[in-house]
């Protein structure tokens, strides 16, 4: 599962990237420094997995991880192949959700593609270009499935109304995300589709340090614009968040933090959100060799998050014995659980909760 940083050039996605990843994707003042999509693996931040490493003392500790895409920088006229625009889009295309940088910060040394600060308009700037994408890929749609409706196929029927109903929103300047739809409409028609504009957003206002804590008018505006779109909004300080990575010393690193206000770096949330953002959880597994998370979709199986470790746990699943990450804290070892009596025994319809700590019995 990828999260593709978007954005106009110069809005700091590729600084992002580097405070993410520690990646050092280049990054220039101006426009299609990122050609290549520069791809980071990126450990997810969770406190929990500490807190287990406290009490296990294991050989080591693996983390979850969310790969993040750095995707070159977006200009007017994308959707027709303008600078970038064609790899630009089958790039984004290629990711599960989108991190939308804006520039939400004043500084005369940075050029703006478009000459003046207005994230707004920024924002609508890309919107059209992948609204209008979609789009072409509707329309494309469109005129295969109305031939087979016309014959009578009631299926395609049911797909035309729908796909009539994209073309209209996205007519209308609306993403798809956006557009309502019955859950059998999406789950049949819409989600298929892979439409750009579809996929989960979340807006990441880049803004200077002054503005790290309480955001800043730019930030506002942002917010009152995207407010219908079900969208999480970030502020983040990319510049200051740089240069906290690039402190070798965590209680340096934490006095930078203290100065500005924050507890913990923005890039650690945003990182946290991303994985929300593309529906996952973390369960864990806990023993002296290794204390380990692992990533799985929000309402997996017992099963299902076996195979994340192996497919022949999926494929022999037997039972999974679980603790709740509250009562391994609370009791202080897997054996002072079982004496408890809070080490539960799940069959294969259990759907796990986040933090479970798990072991598998499984028969290949």
């Amino acid at each position: 599962m990828k999260a593709g940083i978007v954005g106009l050039p110069n809005v700091g996605k590729s600084t992002l990237f580097n405070c993410l990843s520690n990646a050092k994707a280049q990054s220039a003042n101006f426009p299609f420094c990122t050609i290549e999509p520069n791809i980071g693996v990126v450990n997810v931040p969770d406190p929990r997995l500490q807190k287990l490493e406290e009490l296990v003392n294991p050989e080591r500790v693996m983390p979850a991880t969310v790969e993040i895409v750095d995707i070159a920088g977006l200009v007017k006229g994308a959707s027709k192949g303008e600078g970038l625009g064609n790899q630009f889009l089958a790039n984004i295309r290629e990711t599960d959700a989108i991190l939308h940088v804006l520039r939400c910060f004043n500084n005369d040394n940075i050029v703006h593609v478009d000459g003046s600060v207005d994230p707004i308009r920024d924002k609508e700037t890309i919107d059209i270009e992948l609204q209008l994408k979609d789009l072409d890929t509707v329309e494309k749609k469109l005129d295969k499935v109305k031939r087979a409706a016309k014959t009578g196929n009631k299926e395609a029927q049911k797909e035309e109304a729908v796909l009539l109903k994209l073309k209209a929103g996205l007519e209308a300047g609306k993403s798809v995300r956006a557009i309502e739809f019955t859950e059998e409409e999406d789950k049949e028609f819409v989600k298929p589709a892979q439409l750009i504009t579809d996929k989960p957003v979340m807006y990441v206002c880049n803004v200077d340090e002054g503005a790290a804590v309480n955001g800043n008018d730019y930030v506002n505006q942002v917010k009152e614009a995207v407010k219908d779109e079900n969208a999480e909004v970030l502020v983040l300080a990319v510049g200051t968040e740089a240069d906290i990575t690039e402190l070798d010393d965590y209680e340096e690193r934490q006095m930078f933090l203290a100065d500005i206000g924050l507890d913990e770096p923005g890039s650690a949330k945003l990182i946290r959100s991303a994985y929300k953002l593309l529906n996952q959880q973390t369960y864990f597994t806990a023993g002296v060799k290794e204390v380990r998370a692992w990533t799985i979709n929000i309402g997996a199986t017992a099963p299902q998050a076996a195979g994340v470790i192996h497919t022949d746990f999926e494929k022999g699943f037997i039972r999974a014995e679980v603790i709740g990450y509250n009562d391994y804290i609370e009791y202080g070892s897997e054996a002072k659980v079982k004496e408890a009596g809070k080490m539960r025994v799940e069959g294969k319809s259990y759907v796990v909760k986040d933090g479970d700590v798990m072991h598998f019995l499984f028969n290949v």
